[in-house]
């Protein structure tokens, strides 16, 4: 097992999981994890609808601090548990989000993108009246626009989270088809020195690989970027540190030797 460190996961102080952070640190200790990240959602603004109260992402940062504290005492001897938050960034409230991320010592957060103009394109209203194509374009605009002005962050996640969703999902989508975007994504992370992760969530979603693809992983290695983070966006136990084996296989083959893990916003690089 070469990868020994889970850094998205979710417990029930996200919106979207009833998983108690107890029971996700049980398991990571049980398959053999050194090190995991709670990676809280905090999605200031996240527009309210019959699926989701106005409150749903709303982080209770301090209750969520307090059990991370309790869960070191119960599990210090047997994993390390850092203390993370997945931001969800948009354009029009950077400030307030801004202000967010400096009020608590994290030792990692990552910046992701979950609304485009006010939908989430979890839902199919996001493409009413839009290609696919459009739908694409319109996310990947919206994360380059945010990482321009924003970077209170330590990698950014899931990059193109927007094709879980789409009908087609990555049947027609390449690297090739966003470079005009893409390039000045890559290049603006590795300009602030920001990384990116493999999310490996998208190979339980219908997709064919992971977020980011993996031309996507393999550019950013190429144009210089050396930050990389592994995630398994766990929402439940069960989920921790799916397919690993295949993320380790994809990093080599993009020209990693090594991922990275974070405390206090440094990252540590481990070798594969």
């Amino acid at each position: 097992m070469p990868i020994l460190a889970d850094y998205h996961m979710h417990s029930s102080f996200s919106g979207d999981s009833r998983a108690p952070m107890k029971d996700m640190a049980a398991r990571a200790i049980a398959l053999g994890y050194q090190e995991i990240c709670f990676t809280e959602h905090m999605d200031l603004h996240y527009p309210a609808s019959e699926e989701c109260p106005e409150d749903m992402f709303l982080l209770n940062t301090d209750s969520y601090l307090y059990d991370l504290l309790r869960a070191r005492e119960k599990f210090g001897e047997q994993i390390n548990i850092k203390f993370g938050v997945e931001l969800g960034l948009q354009p029009d409230y950077l400030k307030e989000i801004s202000d967010y991320a400096r009020s608590y010592d994290f030792d990692f957060i990552i910046g992701s993108t979950h609304v485009v103009q006010h939908q989430d394109p979890a839902f199919p209203s996001y493409y009413e009246g839009i290609s696919t194509e459009e739908g694409y374009r319109a996310y990947f605009n919206e994360i380059l626009t945010s990482i321009r002005s924003f970077t209170n962050f330590d990698i950014y996640g899931h990059i193109d989270y927007v094709i879980r969703y789409s009908k087609t999902k990555d049947l027609n989508y390449c690297y090739g088809q966003y470079a005009d975007i893409f390039d000045p994504i890559i290049e603006t992370l590795i300009a602030n020195g920001k990384g990116i992760e493999i999310n490996t969530a998208g190979l339980d979603k219908g997709l064919k690989e992971q977020h980011p693809c993996t031309e996507f992983i393999r550019q950013y290695r190429k144009k210089g970027g050396e930050i990389i983070t592994v995630g398994s966006d766990a929402h439940r136990p069960e989920d921790i540190g799916r397919h690993f084996d295949r993320a380790a296989d994809v990093l080599k083959a993009c020209g990693f030797s090594y991922y990275c893990t974070f405390e206090k916003r440094v990252p540590a690089f481990h070798k594969l």
